[in-house]
């Protein structure tokens, strides 16, 4: 049963991911009252009195959710990857915002003889819990070196011989001499619900859960 006056949080982030759901919201006729892009404002209410966003840094959206701050949230894989999950479900995958966590080497590298000389790899990057699974169901040994951005500049000045990131178009690889040569696995935006919102507020969450499942079957017969 719904408490009078309870709302539900769902937690975004800006850029991409934010694009890519407005028009799941929409869909629902759910409009924003605030531009996110535009606005200062980290709490934006909606057209729906019973449902706010929260604008926060992607890499922190798992958190606000896991921590009750928020009982939705729009993620990325590859932040998933990397979270411990732990009061976690990820019911839909939206397939928005869609790349590939990538190996890339600088032109030129013969990487593939690399790995078969068993040396032992310097690896940039930001993944590390998916680097380090990818690497060891290779058998092959690394050192991580965590880096925050600029991660194409890692093999560039000696600081590491591989990174480890997302990859869409490759332009910024290509304009830092990198090439992608091993796809360590392809990544997409999902919808991530708190065990204790899908329990405490099920008349509330479960149906902008089915709303966007609907949306997301829609998506992909149209596109079949």
């Amino acid at each position: 049963m719904v408490k009078s006056g309870e709302f539900v949080t769902m937690a975004l982030s800006k850029g991409r991911i934010l694009e890519d759901t407005l028009p799941f919201l929409k869909g629902m006729g759910i409009n924003l009252i605030d531009d996110p892009e535009r606005s200062r404002k980290l709490i934006i209410g909606t057209s729906d009195p019973r449902l706010r966003i929260i604008i926060v840094r992607a890499s922190d959206v798992p958190t606000y959710v896991q921590r009750g701050a928020a009982d939705l949230g729009v993620a990325g894989k590859d932040v998933l990857l990397e979270h411990d999950g732990e009061g976690l479900f990820e019911p839909l995958d939206l397939g928005i915002a869609r790349c590939k966590l990538m190996v890339a080497v600088p032109e030129g590298m013969d990487y593939n003889n690399v790995i078969r000389s068993g040396a032992r790899l310097r690896v940039a990057t930001k993944y590390v819990k998916a680097a380090r699974n990818h690497f060891a169901q290779k058998g092959v040994h690394i050192d991580l070196i965590k880096l925050y951005g600029s991660m194409e500049l890692a093999p560039l000045v000696g600081l590491a011989d591989v990174i480890v990131d997302l990859v869409s178009s490759g332009k910024t690889l290509q304009a830092n001499k990198l090439v992608a040569v091993e796809e360590v696995r392809q990544i997409s935006s999902r919808l991530i619900v708190s065990a204790a919102s899908l329990k405490l507020k099920h008349a509330m969450v479960q149906p902008i859960i089915d709303a966007f499942g609907l949306m997301v079957s829609q998506m992909k017969s149209s596109n079949d």
